[in-house]
């Protein structure tokens, strides 16, 4: 994953990660993982911090370095992508921008968009499930 990423990026990442290594020794650790996610509005506990970097310490030391800082970003990258990926999806159905989707928003994508439904089965489909 880390391989994907522009020379911007990976610099942009580097800085980012001498933020966090706040002693310099060129690794994170959960004392310093925590002190930066706080500074950020979060409060995650110590087990948290643990998981965070557990999730990409791949030699088992503890501790994350740069390229395994690479591959959390990375992830959270691509899972934000994933999210605005599911967003757009939302705003096809939600055609009023109101953050709901409508039994009438609903049946005009089910009855208009793709694989389209006819208007007797829409209808029990939303009979069915009450919408």
């Amino acid at each position: 994953m880390a391989d994907q990423l522009t020379e911007e990026q990976t610099a942009e990442f580097k800085e980012a990660f001498s933020l966090f290594d706040k002693n310099g020794g060129g690794t994170i650790t959960t004392k310093e993982m925590g002190t930066v996610t706080r500074s950020s509005g979060q409060n995650p506990t110590e087990a948290e911090l643990q998981d965070m970097i557990n999730e990409v310490d791949a030699d088992g030391n503890s501790t994350i370095d740069f390229p395994e800082f690479l591959t959390m970003m990375t992830r959270k990258m691509k899972d934000t992508d994933s999210k605005e990926e599911i967003r757009e999806a939302f705003h096809v159905f939600d055609k009023d921008g109101n953050g709901f989707i409508s039994a009438g928003e609903l049946h005009y994508v089910m009855t208009n968009v793709g694989e389209k439904l006819t208007k007797r089965l829409m209808n029990l489909i939303t009979k069915k499930h009450q919408i």
